[in-house]
């Protein structure tokens, strides 16, 4: 029973991780795609 418990506790814990890393990488992708579009635009104009 307990070893099911810890188990249970270890993917939840993993998955947990892999939400969080995963939204935060989120949000560093869309600041890089705005960086990106901006530069895009910057060259455009010269």
């Amino acid at each position: 029973m307990m070893d099911e418990l810890f188990n249970y506790l270890d993917y939840g814990f993993s998955f947990l991780l892999a939400i969080y890393l995963l939204v935060r990488m989120e949000k560093k992708l869309e600041l890089l795609t705005e960086s990106i579009a901006k530069l895009t635009n910057q060259f455009e104009k010269d």
